[in-house]
C-alpha cells in the first residue's frame, strides 16, 4: 500500500532526508498558507488553482520542484530541469536548504497560479 499523507511520506524517510522534507514541507505551509497538501503521483503535491510545487525524494536527494519553473526568477540558477514548464531543486543535505530562495519560488508559482489558474491544463500553462 503507498503512502496516503504527507506524514506518512516523511515516515517512510530515513537520515537526512526525513529531516529535509520535513523542512521542506514547513517552508511551503509558511511561504503558501492557503495552499492544499495531498500525495498525487506518489509524492507530496502543494495545490492552489492546481498544482504548484512538490518534493520528492530519489536515493540521494531531494527535489523540490515547480510546475511552472521556467516562469520564476532564479538569477542564481539554481532551478535544474529541461522541460517545457517544470524545474526542480536538487537538495543533498539539510545544510543545502536556501530557505529564503526557496520561499521566493514557492511565492512566485503560487502567485502564478492565482494568476493563470491550473498548470496542468492546456489553456493556462505559462
Amino acid at each position: 500500500m503507498g503512502k496516503t499523507t504527507v506524514d506518512d511520506y516523511i515516515a517512510g524517510l530515513e537520515g537526512w532526508k526525513a529531516e529535509a522534507a520535513s523542512k521542506i514541507r514547513e517552508l511551503i505551509a509558511g511561504a503558501a498558507p492557503e495552499a492544499d497538501e495531498a500525495i498525487k503521483w506518489s509524492q507530496p503535491v502543494y495545490s492552489f488553482n492546481g498544482p504548484f510545487a512538490y518534493f520528492n525524494a530519489f536515493k540521494h536527494s531531494i527535489n523540490i520542484g515547480f510546475w511552472r519553473g521556467v516562469s520564476l526568477s532564479d538569477p542564481d540558477g539554481m532551478l535544474k530541469g529541461s522541460g517545457l514548464t517544470m524545474r526542480h531543486v536538487p537538495i543533498h543535505a539539510v545544510e543545502d536548504i536556501d530557505e529564503r530562495t526557496l520561499q521566493a519560488f514557492i511565492r512566485q508559482a503560487l502567485q502564478l497560479n492565482k494568476a493563470f489558474g491550473d498548470p496542468t491544463r492546456k489553456n493556462n500553462a505559462l
